[in-house]
């Protein structure tokens, strides 16, 4: 038998790849195993903000919103690449909710979390002739500015797995476990490398956090006896041509009781989600219906000055959120709270299953899940990513303009936008990507919006990517700006050029 991992981690969404980065990073031995690309289904179907939750506060998630305030400037401080602040426009519809609860409830967002980093919820006159007035309807003169943050949700995933390998794990994509057994206190798994491959391992303990598919992994094995139950709620959006001027978005109530936000997306575009909706059909193709599309620009179309219709929708994206079964009637009021559920299928054999959880929320609990899990490991390093940074977002004080503006002076040849883009996506690790070249024919083949040769080998190597669409539609956004016969250009440059060099998959 092979020595076991500490750790084997079913799953490469946000709760996967942060509990290997926290155990990797006290010395565990981690194995990470995903069937498709890192972040491929939920984790790069959010709405893309690091947030306490505001709207929970009504279903009295006070723990949830506090952890997640004070979350959100953590991440803050770890990743100024791709997380930044952002102020979010609220406007008061006399016919909802009324003007004091609105304010109180701001006023527990404010305190709530200890909150330093971002500045606080003023109150706002929506007068005709500002800057709101010609976006929103005339009919709202009164709202409040509040703060939040954006993140690049992708990214994220992929950074904790990149400074999990940083610090030993091993990260395997696009290999599926498919059979799980469990004898003398070892987990026992047969995992598919691809190209027909099978290979064994062995575990000390298991985490399953296969996101939508967390019981289809549990039923792997063996079913509990206090089995937690998942329920599946799709989340969906739509994005627009940029709506509106401006780095703020807006949150709008809805006459249902839920809300959606209008958030400036790509520079280009507008973002606007999400919906609710019970899920109960094929996992692997996750997608919005025409109803939520109409929903979502009727919904939208209550505070916009002009409307927008299906005919304006540019793209849609939808996911499918493994929440823990509270028996809500409500998919909106079902529980965003995370559950970790740990079964023992040998006695000291742990097997959790993770039920729920929200990105902002996704480093807390990978610190709880290795807490829970260390009676069964016995290590004793103490918790760590609370100070920690992910890769490329070691910038001075947090300072992303001031960081920025030193890789200008340095790289004076990048075009604004190319290095703007570049700073975002790998923060002070744009300085690998570049490596020595003095000019741009020195980054080899260069596509849309500077996307080269050089980069694209930097993420092969570093990122895990194996495909033109890991990098199209996850680890950049390009794919959504380049007109379709330069997608399919690069893909095909890709498929000739990049895929032959491809590693291969192994766990040697």
């Amino acid at each position: 038998m092979n020595t076991p991992y500490d750790l084997l981690i079913i799953g490469g969404g946000i709760n996967g790849t942060a509990i290997a980065r926290d155990a990797a990073g006290r010395g565990l031995s981690v194995l990470l195993c995903e069937k498709d690309d890192l972040a491929s289904h939920t984790s790069s179907s959010s709405t893309k903000l690091i947030h306490g939750g505001l709207r929970y506060l009504e279903y009295y998630e006070f723990r949830l919103v506090r952890e997640a305030l004070i979350e959100r400037e953590v991440l803050l401080r770890s990743a100024p690449h791709i997380i930044w602040p952002m102020r979010f426009i609220l406007p008061h519809d006399a016919g909802l909710r009324p003007k004091w609860i609105l304010r109180l409830g701001l006023f527990f967002y404010d305190y709530m979390g200890g909150r330093k980093l971002l500045p606080p919820t003023k109150t706002l006159k929506l007068q005709k002739g500002g800057v709101h007035s010609d976006i929103l309807e005339n009919r709202l003169t009164f709202g409040y500015e509040y703060s939040d943050c954006w993140v690049e949700d992708a990214r994220l995933v992929v950074l904790n797995a990149c400074d999990a390998q940083i610090r030993g794990a091993k990260i395997l994509t696009r290999t599926e476990v498919k059979a799980l057994s469990v004898e003398d206190g070892v987990y026992k798994a047969s995992i598919s490398l691809g190209g027909g491959k099978t290979e064994h391992v062995t575990a000390r303990a298991v985490v399953n956090s296969a996101g939508p598919w967390v019981e289809a992994v549990l039923k792997k094995i063996h079913r509990g006896k206090n089995d937690a139950g998942v329920r599946l709620i799709k989340g969906s959006h739509i994005v627009t041509k940029k709506l509106f001027e401006g780095d703020h978005s807006y949150i709008f109530q809805n006459a249902d009781n839920r809300i959606i936000f209008a958030i400036p997306y790509e520079e280009d575009y507008t973002l606007i989600g999400t919906t609710d909706v019970p899920f109960d059909t094929n996992l692997d193709k996750v997608e919005i219906s025409q109803e939520e599309i109409s929903y979502l620009c009727e919904c939208a179309n209550e505070y916009l000055e002009h409307d927008i219709s299906p005919a304006d929708v540019v793209w849609t994206y939808a996911g499918v959120r493994p929440l823990y079964d509270d028996k809500s009637a409500n998919a909106s009021a079902v529980t965003r709270d995370y559950v970790l559920d740990i079964d023992e299928f040998e006695p000291g054999a742990a097997f959790m299953s993770i039920y729920g959880g929200k990105i902002t929320t996704s480093r807390k609990l990978a610190e709880h899940a290795i807490e829970k899990l260390q009676p069964f490991l016995g290590f004793e390093a103490k918790a760590w990513t609370r100070k920690g940074h992910f890769p490329g977002g070691d910038i001075k004080n947090a300072d992303f303009d001031g960081f920025k503006t030193s890789m200008q002076s340095r790289y004076p040849w990048i075009e604004p936008d190319h290095l703007h883009r570049l700073a975002r996506r790998y923060g002070t690790r744009m300085q690998d990507v570049i490596g020595e070249a003095k000019s741009l024919s020195d980054l080899g083949t260069v596509f849309y919006r500077g996307l080269s040769e050089r980069e694209v080998r930097y993420m092969i190597e570093n990122e895990f990517v194996t495909s033109a669409d890991d990098i199209l539609w996850r680890r950049t956004k390009l794919g959504l700006h380049m007109p379709e016969d330069e997608r399919e250009a690069f893909t095909d440059w890709f498929h000739n050029n990049m895929v032959p060099l491809l590693p291969e998959i192994t766990l040697a």
